[in-house]
Formats: structure tokens, sequence, C-alpha cells
């Protein structure tokens, strides 16, 4: 499976998601559930998986935690804020620099429609 088809996916999964619990939950409660929904598809999901910083050539594995990722090869940043920042992409783009991965979603379970609350973002670049 490509990044695409993991990422169209993790939207499907993210939208029923929502429609089922709505917003305004804990993250952390949507990232178990999103994990499972996307296991139950047959989907490998690593869920607060470190990303060390190198930095002079030396590893401090104390640097960043992804909310999850999946197939090893698309990473998810999950949210349940009234409204995401530049900072928040930022992040993805940050986490996304940092484990050599190419595709990311910021998924914003804080807003009032799902839709609204997902953003694909690729390694320096946000679509």
């Amino acid at each position: 499976m490509n990044e695409n088809e993991i990422g169209r996916l993790v939207i499907d999964c993210a939208i029923q998601l929502h429609r089922d619990l709505g917003p305004g939950l804990l993250e952390s409660v949507y990232e178990v559930v999103l994990a499972e929904m996307l296991r139950e598809r047959g989907l490998k999901v690593a869920r607060q998986v470190p990303i060390p910083i190198v930095y002079r050539g030396i590893t401090f594995e104390e640097g960043f935690r992804a909310d999850a990722i999946v197939e090893e090869k698309v990473l998810l940043e999950l949210k349940s804020v009234e409204k995401t920042t530049k900072a928040h992409s930022k992040q993805v783009i940050t986490y996304l620099r940092l484990s050599g991965l190419k595709l990311g979603y910021l998924l914003n379970f804080g807003e009032a429609l799902m839709k609204d609350g997902i953003e694909r973002i690729i390694n320096g670049q946000i679509e």
C-alpha cells in the first residue's frame, strides 16, 4: 500500500470516528480509537512514536513523539482544538523532516465538521 492509499483509509476512518463520537473529546480518545479502526482494516499502527533529534552528530531520543505512524509511511498528528494554527502545521512538517517520512496528516477532531479539520502535509509542503 502506498502513502496515498493509506491516507484515504485514514481520512475515511477519521470522518467516521468524528461522526460517531462527535467533536471535543480528548485527543487521546481519538488516538486510541482511530488506531483500532485502522488496525481493523489491516493496517499496522504505532502510537506515540519517538522521533529523535540528531544535532551535531548526537542523537537525542527525548525529541518528539508522533501521535501515530501508519504502515511506517504516514504520520498522524491529532488535535482536539477549536482551530489549528500554523504552529500545528509546522509541527507536522518538522516531524516529517526528522523522521524521513513523506506524508503526514494534521487531524483536528475539535472542528464541527471533520472535513474542515483535515490537513494533508507533504514533507516540506502543506497541500
